[in-house]
């Protein structure tokens, strides 16, 4: 017995020995199949067996093993599943790189198109601050909100609601507005071609339809002929999906919201053609009251690969939706009824009503052609086209009734108007009382436009990119009625303006009967005839036409660019309904602008790397400046604006470790704005007696706007499954020197000029100081938890430049959320998503130091010293920037086949 155990011991130890003496090892990178990027975190195991790792920072992985052969089973959030057979023939084996493509899109495995021209920075070695967001991070932390939301961890960028209904929010970059950052759509510029400004509700179904997000701060690596200040934004959206599928999804949240997304792809067939298509549908009451929304998204693609050489793919999408809003309140209006409080809405006969409604519809398509000529030239080529249809509605003339919580009465409202002698509202006879109705401001317009981008390898090291850019614009802009609220038609009468721009004896008047819905879908084929619009008929033409290149240099450690553009952009406006039909065209203006820069970047020691790049701008002014106060009125304070940039930057990745630190400086001079005041109480301006409700436009030129700044970011992996990341941004944001500023009546005369000393005035609208700390844990495989945190400091009230700006209390947000991912079917292929997001967990503390400070007085620290208690309480604030950050949730469920 004793021999035969000593027999069995021996045997083991043998076994056991040989066991760990045949180990091997292998070794690999996981990389993003579409940008070929890294991807941290990625779980490598053998099937069958519990060997495996997870990679580091640079997508590698190294682990021992007994097995010779087998299957390596490769796994990433929001990544297709991918099987690598395997054999050991040595004591070591490199698999390689391997790549993993995009599975938790709503069209998965996508192809990208138009390369040449979306110009993702991550393609290339161009030193300069960014941050990209992909598929898998967009659709878990955005929710309900807008496509924005993806974009609040990053740093120096402001994310905030401003009139407190679905897609009304904003982003600031580096403290400049959305009209001074340059939004892309597949490379196509979005900002509008008047203004500059964003409109998220136009594009709620974004977050739908991206792949990725990428976020140029500063002067950024585009090589379009644009001038942003604060930075460019990309949208990055699917193309045609290579495999067949599809998925389904459903999801519901806070205040009676829910929707709904199918989607199916093709595949690439043998043929070369291939076509996905999205339908989604989404309604819900809205936080604040009052703010009820719907709206639908569609997205279709046809893809074709003709050859080797050839490839294309059309793409068409929309996102028609109405939502009601909360226009700007006093303070003291939030802290009296609550932060859901909206006076603008009521009821008629028992049915709710709001006098404030956006409704829009904007289709968008393009046709992408990437060509490779040969092995050093290719060309991108994207053709685009936009049609907007839409408006927003509010009160219209001077007989609103309000209830005693400030909502609108519309049963007083349509009593006082079915009273009227011959139910022909007006405004202004004497003879007549005063009416009301609810008007649409329409905003349409037809948008085409070309970008091409030629790239030649000059050598191993050097490239060089040529394009064009090229856009006509048509814009139309008037006011017809939505509800007459009882009564039969409106009157309306004007005096008409000559060459002079200033009104003439000759007096034009007009009734409409027609009222027009503000359903997205029909506004959109039904517009209103000429004898139908009142207040005022304008257009636009605005072209644009720019050429762009760069040259590229890499080698080594080293690399470097320059690129530099010209651009001319004519205006020219038709007035129609305040000027003599002899007079409608306005004087046609050209502008010539232009801008260069330049950088380099020098990796150290493979974990070490520094930037710096410096960039100059002759921006020309936009639309609504060079007119003057929507008149056909040249304005005399435009000219190019100015701005120059400097940024440098510093960046360490190591295997646990990554980080980046930025410096910038930009300097923006001679900025032209114009605001508008009605006023509250008849007063005198320089010799010119005013009534009370009298429009007075105010033209701002300032010296210079001065923003610095330091932004930090980092990844930390302290050890599998739990991943660490954080931001913070420290900027200083002030008006340098003198703003001159004219002021002119509605009749377009001179009321006074003023130079107003503006020097070391903080810039508002942002938080000049943010910091952000998020954390996410896998508990067990596929199941995992995450939370954001996110401080504002230094924010600043958003008003004209002034010297004493009033500065808001600091306030902080929390973020939380729970993923699961279920494999089910045969062969486990598909997939069962559970999200459950909670948004703004922690922010009582904000509005009690609110409430406390305000409603006590004590405003030292946070207004002027001369502020008084009452006088701040009149202060209006910008809803959900403000009073509207209440606690929200949303649940997901989604399944992919």
């Amino acid at each position: 017995m004793k021999k035969i155990t000593k027999n069995f011991l021996v045997a083991l130890l043998m076994l056991t020995a040989s066991t760990i003496f045949a180990q091997s090892k292998i070794s690999g990178t996981i990389m993003d199949g579409e940008y070929n990027e890294p991807l941290p975190g990625a779980s490598v195991m053998i099937k069958g067996t519990q060997d495996g790792t997870s990679t580091n920072f640079d997508g590698k992985f190294e682990f021992s093993t007994s097995q010779t052969t087998g299957t390596l089973i490769i796994s990433y959030l929001g990544y297709e599943t991918k099987s690598v057979t395997f054999t050991v023939t040595g004591k070591t084996l490199n698999v390689g790189s391997i790549q993993l493509n995009a599975n938790q899109d709503e069209l998965t495995e996508i192809v990208l198109v138009g390369k040449g021209v979306v110009d993702l920075a991550s393609d290339r070695k161009t030193p300069i601050a960014v941050s990209t967001i992909k598929a898998a991070e967009i659709q878990a932390k955005v929710g309900t909100a807008d496509v924005t939301q993806a974009l609040v961890n990053t740093p120096s960028v402001y994310v905030a609601g401003q009139s407190g209904g679905y897609g009304d929010s904003r982003i600031t970059v580096r403290g400049f507005q959305q009209d001074n950052t340059a939004f892309l759509l597949n490379g196509q510029p979005i900002n509008g071609m008047e203004d500059g400004k964003m409109y998220w509700s136009n594009w709620s179904g974004m977050s739908d339809i991206a792949n990725v997000i990428q976020i140029q701060r500063g002067l950024g690596s585009s090589k379009l002929a644009i001038s942003s200040v604060g930075g460019t934004v990309n949208f990055v959206t699917k193309a045609t999906d290579k495999r067949e599928g599809g998925f389904s999804s459903f999801g519901v949240a806070n205040d009676d919201y829910f929707k709904s997304t199918v989607g199916y792809n093709t595949g690439i067939m043998e043929n070369g053609f291939g076509a996905s298509v999205m339908l989604s549908h989404w309604q819900g009451d809205g936080y604040n009251d009052g703010t009820k929304g719907e709206g639908q998204n569609y997205f279709i693609s046809f893809g074709y690969k003709a050859n080797a050489k050839h490839s294309f793919n059309f793409l068409v999408t929309g996102a028609p939706q109405y939502h009601d809003q909360n226009f700007t309140k006093a303070i003291s209006s939030y802290l009296q009824y609550g932060r859901r409080y909206n006076s603008n809405w009521g009821t008629l006969n028992g049915v709710y009503r709001t006098e404030r409604r956006n409704f829009y519809h904007k289709p968008v398509a393009n046709l992408n052609w990437d060509y490779e000529i040969n092995d050093k030239t290719s060309l991108s080529t994207v053709l685009y086209a936009s049609w907007g249809r839409g408006g927003g509605t509010g009160n219209y003339g001077r007989g609103k009734r309000t209830t005693a919580t400030g909502n609108v009465d519309f049963d007083a409202i349509y009593a006082n108007n079915i009273a009227d002698a011959d139910g022909i509202g007006s405004a202004t006879d004497a003879n007549r009382n005063n009416n009301y109705v609810v008007r649409s401001s329409m905003n349409n317009h037809a948008w085409y436009g070309v970008v091409s981008n030629l790239n030649h390898k000059l050598s191993e090291n050097l490239d060089l990119n040529l394009g064009l850019d090229l856009r006509t614009y048509n814009g139309d802009h008037y006011r017809q009625v939505s509800n007459f609220l009882g009564l039969s038609g409106w009157n309306e009468s004007r005096n008409l303006r000559d060459n002079t721009h200033f009104p003439t004896s000759t007096v034009a008047t007009n009734t409409v009967t027609e009222a027009f819905s503000t359903n997205p879908w029909s506004s959109f084929f039904n517009t209103a005839a000429d004898n139908q619009k009142i207040d005022y008929d304008y257009s636009e033409t605005i072209s644009y036409g720019g050429l762009f290149g760069q040259l590229e240099y890499s080698k080594d450690n080293l690399s470097a660019f320059f690129q530099g553009s010209i651009s001319n952009q004519s205006h020219q406006r038709f007035d129609y309904y305040d000027y003599l039909p002899a007079n409608t065209d306005s004087e046609k203006v050209n502008n010539i602008g232009y801008n260069a820069k330049g950088g380099a970047s020098y990796v150290i020691a493979e974990q070490h790397s520094v930037y710096g790049n410096a960039g100059y701008y002759s921006r020309q002014p936009y639309h609504d400046n060079v007119y003057l106060n929507f008149t056909n009125a040249l304005n005399p304070l435009t000219s190019n604006e100015k701005v120059f940039g400097l940024e440098a930057g510093y960046g360490f990745k190591s295997n646990m470790f990554s980080a980046n630190v930025n410096l910038y400086r930009t300097s923006w001079k001679d900025r032209v704005t114009t605001t508008s005041t009605a006023l509250s109480a008849a007063t005198t301006i320089g010799t010119t007696n005013l009534n009370a409700g009298d429009l007075v436009y105010t033209t701002s030129q300032n010296d210079e706007q001065l923003h610095s700044g330091i932004e930090v970011d980092f990844a930390l992996r302290p050890f599998a499954g739990l991943d660490l990341k954080g931001f913070a941004s420290v900027g200083n944001w002030q008006y340098k020197g003198n703003a001159t500023q004219r002021r002119f009546d509605e009749n377009q005369a001179l009321l006074d000029e003023v130079n107003t000393d503006i020097d070391g005035g903080q810039v508002g609208d942002a938080a000049q100081t943010t910091w952000g700390l998020g954390a996410k844990y896998e508990i067990f495989k596929n199941f995992s938890i995450d939370a954001d945190w996110r401080t504002y400091d230094k924010l600043y009230a958003n008003a004209a430049a002034r010297k004493d700006n009033i500065e808001l209390p600091s306030y902080d947000l929390v973020d939380a959320g729970i993923s699961y991912k279920m494999f089910v079917g045969k062969d486990y292929k598909n997939s069962i998503n559970f999200r459950l997001n909670m948004n703004n967990v922690f922010n009582e503390v904000y509005l009690s130091e609110i409430t406390q400070s305000f409603s006590s007085g004590n405003v030292n620290g946070l207004f002027p010293a001369n502020t008084t208690d009452d006088s701040y309480k009149g202060i209006n604030v910008k809803n959900n920037a403000f009073f509207g950050l209440g606690r929200t949730w949303n649940v997901s469920i989604r399944y992919n086949f």
